[in-house]
């Protein structure tokens, strides 16, 4: 891979890292579902007038965005908003790709095999490692709810890769006007009713705008379009490595600007639970190697 493509894949993980930190500090302003809601409006907007429908059902459009949209990142707002630490949450969901090998086993009978299987068992040691360490920043439901945002992530994952070669750019962006309705719903009961929305739209800093702003074109339009691009110049063995430096972008960022504490224990949890990544990742090389 060419220096300027490593250097763009870099920029994409740390992109979708440190945003674990936007997500924290833009909390402050806007109610999580209403958060989550308003990043798939300008994920939506105007992209859907430059980019053509994909060829997919709309059934396939609907299940990931719902799933996306509430199951992933609505949950994960919620989450974020005083059950868990950013910097976790980053880590935790990307058992999002535990899932994706069960969904795989259970639609397309694909088996399960022993290397996945010892890397599922590494990755749950560190996770109940870190559920021992529940406390006031980071709780079991918090965890909880995350490892749900990495399930629905699965789920989203399984409708991608059933809708086949499509532009992805295009498909999270007209996926995205599935997102919204529901989002807004659940803001509307759950968050206080249209003038609780209001205010905190019409109240709402700059800066929390640009939070904003920075899901919708930051992480999804330039982090989906550029990591397409990657996939479709070289093999997925080369690029699919890069999002096992999220957690360690997002950890560190939430240490740097948030003062989230980096205790030796969530460490080693996150120590183990990359371990486990790589271990489901790489074995299938290693062995070809040997």
């Amino acid at each position: 891979m060419p220096v300027s493509h490593l250097l763009l894949a870099l920029a994409i993980v740390a992109v979708w890292g440190t945003n674990f930190v936007v997500i924290k500090i833009s909390l402050e302003s806007f109610p999580p579902f209403l958060f989550a809601a308003l990043r798939f409006v300008f994920a939506f907007l105007p992209a859907v007038f430059f980019l053509p429908r994909p060829k997919v059902s709309w059934v396939n459009l609907c299940v990931y965005g719902l799933a996306v949209g509430v199951g992933q990142f609505g949950i994960l707002y919620f989450a974020i908003d005083g059950n868990i630490s950013p910097g976790l949450a980053s880590l935790v969901v990307q058992t999002q790709v535990f899932f994706t090998i069960g969904f795989a086993m259970l639609f397309t009978k694909e088996q399960l095999k022993l290397y996945q299987a010892v890397a599922v068992a590494i990755a749950m040691t560190g996770l109940g490692i870190i559920a021992v360490h529940t406390d006031a920043t980071t709780t079991f439901l918090g965890l909880a709810l995350v490892v749900f945002a990495g399930f629905s992530w699965g789920v989203a994952n399984t409708a991608s890769r059933r809708a086949g070669a499509i532009n992805m750019l295009s498909y999270v962006v007209w996926a995205s006007a599935f997102a919204i309705p529901p989002l807004l719903l659940i803001s509307w009961i759950f968050e206080g009713g249209w003038d609780s929305m209001y205010v905190s739209l019409t109240s709402a800093p700059t800066g929390a705008w640009l939070g904003v702003l920075w899901q919708s074109w930051g992480n999804t339009l330039f982090g989906y379009g550029a990591w397409a691009w990657l996939l479709s110049k070289h093999p997925a063995a080369a690029v699919a490595p890069a999002p096992l430096l999220v957690p360690i972008f997002g950890m560190g960022s939430a240490a740097f600007f948030l003062s989230e504490p980096l205790p030796l224990w969530k460490i080693f949890a996150a120590g183990i639970v990359i371990l486990g990544l790589m271990v489901n990742l790489f074995w299938p090389y290693w062995k070809t190697q040997r």
